[in-house]
Formats: C-alpha cells, sequence, structure tokens
C-alpha cells in the first residue's frame, strides 16, 4: 500500500507541476491546496529535493519548484523513493531482494504470485509521467475499476 507519505508527496508534485515552469511555492500554499500536514511536507520535499525531484530556494522569495519537466519524471521512481521498493514481500523485489529463509523460492507459489503482483505494479507506474498523472482526467477512469470502489 502507498503510504501517506508516497501519497502526500505526489500531490505535491502534482501540485508544483501544475504551476508556471519556474514558479515557486510555498510549503505551505502545497500544504493548505492539499491538505497536508506542513511539517510532514517539508520532511517529504527534503526528501525530493535529495532526490532530484525538486529544487528549493531559501528566502522570502523562496519556494518550491519541479526539478525537471514532469513528462520526465516517473511514478514508479517516486514512489521507491518516498515508500521503498514495489514488491509486497521482500523476495519478489528487483531493487531490495532478499530471500526467504522459510521457503523454497523456485516452488514458492507465494513468491511466483508476488512477482506477478509487483511486475503489474511497476508496468502502471513506472510508464506513468507526473505530468500523465496530472492531466489525467477523472472521466478518463476505467468503469471497471470504478466499479470495484
Amino acid at each position: 500500500m502507498l503510504t501517506k507519505k508516497g501519497k502526500y508527496g505526489l500531490k505535491a508534485l502534482v501540485h508544483l507541476s501544475g504551476l508556471p515552469a519556474g514558479q515557486l511555492a510555498f510549503v505551505n500554499d502545497i500544504a493548505v491546496a492539499n491538505n497536508i500536514p506542513k511539517k510532514f511536507l517539508d520532511a517529504i520535499l527534503g526528501e525530493l529535493r535529495n532526490a532530484g525531484f525538486v529544487q528549493s530556494r531559501k528566502g522570502k522569495e523562496g519556494g518550491y519548484r519541479l526539478a525537471r519537466p514532469a513528462s520526465e519524471i516517473k511514478i514508479g521512481h517516486v514512489v521507491r523513493v518516498l515508500d521503498g521498493p514495489l514488491a509486497p514481500i521482500p523476495c519478489a523485489s528487483r531493487t531490495q531482494y532478499q530471500r526467504c529463509e522459510d521457503c523454497d523460492e523456485a516452488t514458492c507459489q507465494v513468491r511466483h504470485m508476488m512477482l506477478e503482483v509487483r511486475q503489474a505494479i511497476a508496468e502502471v507506474l513506472d510508464n506513468r509521467s507526473l505530468a500523465a498523472m496530472r492531466d489525467a482526467a477523472n472521466d478518463d477512469f476505467p468503469a471497471e475499476l470504478t466499479s470495484q470502489i
């Protein structure tokens, strides 16, 4: 599951991607507009800055902006930075693989299913840019998924 940290980070990036190129946004403005606790957002934006997704400037005229175009930022990369691996279990992870001590990986049906789940998640998140997420119209949401909510 996506944590609040991951969700808030994505919301903040979508907010920044909606600004004119180069324009800075104050942390408080992002927090209020997206219903995010400011102190938590400060920490999240620091991580996003360290990962190269945003740039910051201090002072009266300071704030945050995207470090590169929204079309170049993949959602999967952001989620991995903020929340860690996409895989539901460590033995299915590509980036932080850990062998299970309690099963034979070659025959473990749980691992095989979770590899498939991880692949499906990565297929969506690694092929969707921040710009695509920002620009997605709510009416484009697949009807079969809407009925499951």
